[in-house]
């Protein structure tokens, strides 16, 4: 079966060959500005709240200080709930220079609470890894499957080899929207085709539904 997998460089692209200068490159993975850190969870963490810190600005990527290490073994589950939603692009995983580094990534969108008795389902996308130790390389998400996210959920499954899997940055790209209850309010409103709001308006039904 098909887990989408993405090996070697046909799945990533270094974020260095980007033809954003330093600065707007950082401001790409600003996505970790829209999760919302009080509730986000990383399930086999050695060190409670250890896997908030690899959220962090592109700028502080090699900042080798903060770092999340499994614990039990080499899994980690990272579940991701964001303040909005996200049109998800490209993910940057960072670790270490030896076997502890993830091999395998994948990914599951719009499971909140995830466990690892959930990663047993089909994930939306799977990577193969290569050893990144600068943050430059980008893994290009699927983006049909990834433009209406509130929550996101990592399951690094493997390592290189080792006992335990380190991971010292994890960057997110995309685009961010904010939830607006009257959103749903709108939608249901024209779904409904009142005929007085189309007297008013004077247009056709088909004009009102949202994409």
């Amino acid at each position: 079966m098909s887990h989408g997998h993405s090996h070697g460089g046909a799945g990533c692209r270094c974020a260095a060959e980007q033809e954003e200068p330093p600065e707007q490159r950082g401001l790409a993975y600003g996505l970790y500005l829209r999760i919302d850190l009080e509730r986000l969870q990383c399930l086999n963490e050695s060190r409670e709240g250890s896997g908030r810190g690899v959220f962090k600005p592109w700028e502080e990527r090699t900042d080798r200080s903060k770092f999340v290490e499994s614990d039990a073994d080499e899994e980690l589950l990272f579940n991701i709930p964001f303040t909005g939603n996200v049109k998800l692009k490209g993910i940057i995983i960072m670790g270490e220079d030896d076997d502890s580094h993830p091999s395998e990534m994948r990914l599951y969108k719009n499971i909140p609470q995830m466990s690892f008795d959930d990663t047993d389902r089909e994930p939306d996308q799977t990577f193969s890894l290569n050893r990144d130790l600068t943050g430059e390389l980008e893994y290009a998400t699927k983006i049909s499957r990834f433009s209406n996210v509130y929550h996101l959920s990592i399951h690094i499954s493997k390592n290189f080899g080792a006992d335990t899997t380190k991971v010292f940055y994890i960057g997110l790209r995309g685009e961010w929207t904010e939830l607006r209850r009257h959103e749903v309010t709108i939608c249901n409103y024209e779904a409904s085709a009142n005929p007085a709001d189309h007297r008013v308006h004077q247009v056709t039904p088909q004009t009102h539904f949202i994409s």
